[in-house]
């Protein structure tokens, strides 16, 4: 120990920059470990990953220059990310053993866990291997194997994975660059990876396999499909009991149970995989959003248009999305008419900008706010279609907003406060935001001059602060046309989902050649904002499902009250109460089943109406119904009228509030 006390401090000393800007030096060579051991014995022993300059890597990676490090907990993305990465490949190990002639395809962290795929040729897993799989994990986690780093020559690693019959990692390094090659290897198992990981497998204490699916190899529909296998890991078994609670939680919120028992959308394969049906419920719960946005972009000056469902493939060239997204798009429409050709539209904002030019524009017309609930189409893999989540038809609350650039930051600030709004509304209470930039790595990628980028980028920046909002930026992340500031809700159960976004565009005005006339006479570029606070009208309403479980507030609940009779002969009194709403604009339903009252009431609180209404011979005689609320019970008698109020109130108590934070 002495001895290598003494080789270390013979070697040179290098600054080490932490997050609050402290510097200590440390002789290079020094691992991400070794720093937090010398901070703490208690964060060595929670510390997962470290963020060396811009790039995260393993703790036990040396450092041989002058750097700055922050340090991933279980708590960090990025410490989660390498746990689950780490995790993947421990679950390959096991395979491997298990299964010797298994081939590997590619194993990443996800949101919740990670995954890998892999050829297991004749053989076929089923969830009654999952307990075989799990106890091999945690036998080699047992081990405490190390999880070594190493650089390879490019032919070593085709000759190492090519020995070893593995085509789909040799076709990956075949893609490589030489000298930016690793590799990962932990006891018998040597992998393809970039890392990074934990220093062994012992951090790893919890483990459940979750899932299997199907997934073609590079998501090529013409290639082999491979066996995706799910799972998650956690540092501590109360993490993993916690967890399992939550994924009953969620099985029973999940939209695609709940939108069929409440009768909102479904499928059909004769209409096509991805293309959702709504059925009248879901249609009614759809229409009362876009008129809630409808009602709050009025207030903003937001005018309504409506566009096609295709345009001419040249508008997607213009505007350059078919040269990024074409092979996402539904093949193109060809007409008798030679060289004539569609597309679906994958997106509005082309259509927009062709608005926008239908007349001269004075600085004095700008900003223009125009809006449209418009129904895009994009190709979807068939394994990847998830309910509303992911689909192949889909209608976006998309505006867009021509101004000059003195407008940019205030009509940026605008669509913050509409998003807010909406969040509010519909108690989507926690949230996070995120600025996504260009990668400064790779330009390639994107559009438009860096004048014009650092514009955009500059002006996002601004409006987060000057609102107060802290926002997390993500190099990589923005369109290829812009940047964007995301917001990811969390929900009832905690889960993120992204909802709501807006983009600044610099660039589509120049490719559409968008000008308006300035004070001085003279044409100028108008900037752009897009924005769609829902996203698309199918993933939010399944996020809503999903946070609400069902149980949607009564201003937007498809039924708002359900009438039951307690026998057929009070029917026409029930039908007569049902009038007497409706007339006040109060989505009713008559529960007129031969069935006893006991049975109606126990299937309408399964249907989650907000109101039930129990008439009989005393509610007849008194022109009054017995009233139930949802979640709450029995509430006692009212006259008809004084039912009707109260609902209204409630109703105009939430609106009120909109128009009360919309001005």
């Amino acid at each position: 120990m002495r001895a290598e006390t003494k080789n270390i401090l013979s070697r040179t000393m290098i600054k080490i920059t932490f997050p609050d800007g402290s510097v200590r030096e440390y002789a290079d060579g020094i691992t991400a470990l070794q720093i937090a051991e010398s901070i703490s014995p208690r964060l060595a022993q929670d510390v997962l990953a470290a963020k060396v300059d811009d790039e995260t890597w393993d703790l036990t990676r040396p450092i041989d220059h002058d750097a700055t490090i922050r340090l991933f907990k279980w708590d960090d993305d990025e410490g989660k990310h390498a746990f689950w990465h780490s995790s993947a490949h421990l679950m390959a190990e096991a395979l491997q053993a298990l299964y010797p002639d298994v081939k590997f395809g590619i194993g990443p962290a996800v949101e919740n866990g990670f995954y890998y795929d892999v050829d297991l040729g004749e053989t076929t897993l089923t969830d009654a291997d999952f307990p075989a799989i799990e106890a091999k994990m945690n036998e080699l986690s047992a081990k405490k194997e190390e999880i070594k780093r190493t650089d390879i020559a490019k032919n070593d690693a085709l000759k190492m994975f090519g020995d070893r019959g593995e085509v789909y990692k040799t076709e990956l390094i075949g893609e490589l660059e030489d000298g930016h090659i690793t590799i990962y290897t932990q006891g018998s198992f040597t992998d393809l990876c970039r890392g990074p990981h934990l220093p062994d497998t012992s951090y790893i204490k919890a483990i459940k396999i979750t899932s299997l699916a199907g997934a073609y190899w590079r998501g090529d529909e013409k290639r082999k499909q491979l066996t995706r296998i799910y799972g998650i890991t956690f540092p501590k078994k109360k993490q993993l009991d916690e967890y399992l609670v939550f994924l009953e939680e969620a099985k029973k919120r999940d939209h695609r149970k709940i939108g069929k028992e409440l009768e909102l959308f479904t499928f059909s394969q004769s209409v096509g995989a991805g293309l959702p049906l709504w059925l009248p419920r879901g249609t009614q719960l759809r229409l009362k959003l876009e008129d809630f946005l409808k009602r709050i972009q009025k207030r903003y000056g937001y005018k309504q248009v409506m566009t096609p469902h295709i345009g001419g493939k040249q508008l997607y060239v213009t505007s350059g999305h078919y040269e990024k997204y074409g092979k996402d798009s539904f093949q193109p429409i060809h007409t008798p008419q030679e060289g004539e050709e569609f597309l679906l539209k994958p997106m509005n904002c082309p259509h927009h900008c062709e608005i926008y030019k239908t007349f001269p524009r004075s600085y004095k017309d700008l900003p223009l706010r125009i809006a449209e609930f418009g129904t895009v189409y994009r190709y979807e893999q068939s394994g990847e279609l998830h309910g509303l989540t992911r689909v192949r038809g889909f209608t976006q609350d998309d505006a867009h907003i021509f101004c000059r650039p003195d407008q940019l930051k205030g009509e940026f600030l605008k669509v913050m406060d509409i998003i807010f709004i909406i969040f509010k509304a519909l108690d989507f209470d926690k949230f996070e935001a995120q600025i996504s930039l260009r990668d400064p790595k790779d330009k390639s990628k994107y559009i438009g001059s860096d004048e014009n980028w650092e514009k955009a980028e500059r002006a996002i920046i601004e409006a987060c602060e000057e609102k107060g909002l802290p926002a997390k930026i993500e190099l990589g992340e923005a369109a290829f046309y812009g940047p964007k500031l995301d917001f990811m809700i969390k929900d009832a159960i905690g889960r993120r989902w992204q909802l709501g976004t807006i983009q600044v565009d610099y660039n589509l005005p120049d490719r559409f050649e968008l000008e308006y006339t300035g004070e001085d006479n003279q044409k100028h570029r108008p900037v752009m904002i897009h924005r769609a606070p829902f996203g698309s009208m199918e993933r939010f309403v399944a996020v809503l499902i999903e946070h609400t479980a069902g149980k949607f507030p009564l201003w937007l609940a498809p039924d708002q009250v359900a009438v039951l009779p307690i026998g057929e002969r009070f029917n026409d009194y029930a039908y007569k109460v049902a009038g007497i709403l409706e007339e006040k604009d109060i989505n009713v339903t008559v529960d007129d089943r031969n069935e006893k009252i006991g049975r109606k009431i126990r299937d309408n609180e399964l249907k989650r109406i907000p109101y039930m209404l129990i008439v009989g011979e005393k509610e007849q005689e008194n022109d009054e119904v017995s009233v139930r609320k949802q979640g709450e019970g029995d509430k006692g008698s009212k006259k008809i009228t004084t039912f009707a109020a109260q609902i209204q109130d409630e109703i105009n108590d939430a609106i009120n509030r909109w128009d009360k934070e919309s001005n």
